[in-house]
């Protein structure tokens, strides 16, 4: 009898009942293949501004520097001279789209205007110093408080940034394409069979700082596309989209010769 009772409880759990093997194994079966598409904001690409402005106010901390005097202090000097590039060339990614053909043309300009300015040093030799006097007045120099203010005001921009994408992200799940958004977590739903995805890099140092792209969802049932831009390590949403629209369609195939 102890044996049936236990074999009866096997099968319980085979078949999945509450509370068996079953139900747990489906349940990470449908975790697993859930992928999660969340479209950030440009903002999300500021880390690096972060980065620098966190370990300017730690330095700067240490240091001492609540109050700086540019003409004597050189660490204050260098210090804000490092993030004014950083959050200049941060921004400019921002504001400018970079496809490939663009970040060569800039690539070459850059080199070529290196080579410009090289050359014109080795025809005149006094400029190199006199561009050198002309910089050297340019001394901008930060104390402690506005690096600590400006990581503080960073850092609660990223806290309301992972906040709001929260309430708008799309997911693949069950043979669906599901748009969650709004406080209240309105969903709509598209289906996933033969669903078609396209990837685009429309971004050079977007992909280079996070890996971040374009996803471009085709449903059936819609005429227009849905366009998903800065979906963080897009290359590898793309290949757990592509792994889960395939076992679908096994799936779907299945089905239908069993039926059959």
């Amino acid at each position: 009898m102890a044996n049936d009772a236990i074999s009866g409880d096997e099968k319980r759990d085979a078949l999945g009942e509450p509370g068996g093997f079953g139900s747990d194994n489906a349940k990470k079966h449908s975790k697993s293949n859930s992928i999660m598409l969340v479209p950030y904001p440009k903002f999300i690409f500021m880390y690096p501004t972060l980065i620098v402005t966190t370990l300017a106010a730690i330095v700067m901390y240490f240091g001492g520097y609540h109050s700086v005097d540019p003409d004597t202090q050189t660490l204050p000097v260098v210090m804000t001279g490092l993030f004014l590039v950083v959050m200049m060339a941060n921004m400019f990614v921002i504001v400018f789209d970079f496809p490939r053909a663009t970040s060569l043309t800039l690539v070459f300009v850059l080199a070529t205007i290196g080579m410009g300015v090289w050359m014109l040093t080795l025809l005149k030799p006094d400029l190199l110093p006199t561009i050198g006097h002309l910089f050297s007045g340019l001394r901008p120099a930060a104390n402690t408080t506005f690096f600590v203010c400006t990581s503080l005001a960073m850092i609660l921009m990223y806290v309301a940034v992972f906040v709001s994408v929260r309430f708008d992200y799309w997911e693949l799940r069950n043979n669906e394409l599901l748009h969650h958004h709004g406080f209240l977590s309105d969903l709509k739903r598209y289906p996933a069979p033969n669903l078609r995805v396209d990837k685009e890099i429309n971004d050079v140092f977007e992909f280079l700082l996070l890996g971040a792209g374009r996803l471009i969802l085709h449903p059936t049932t819609e005429k227009r596309a849905i366009v998903l831009d800065n979906i963080l390590f897009v290359g590898k949403k793309e290949r757990e989209l592509t792994r889960v629209l395939g076992s679908i369609k096994v799936q779907i195939g299945s089905d239908s010769s069993g039926s059959n």
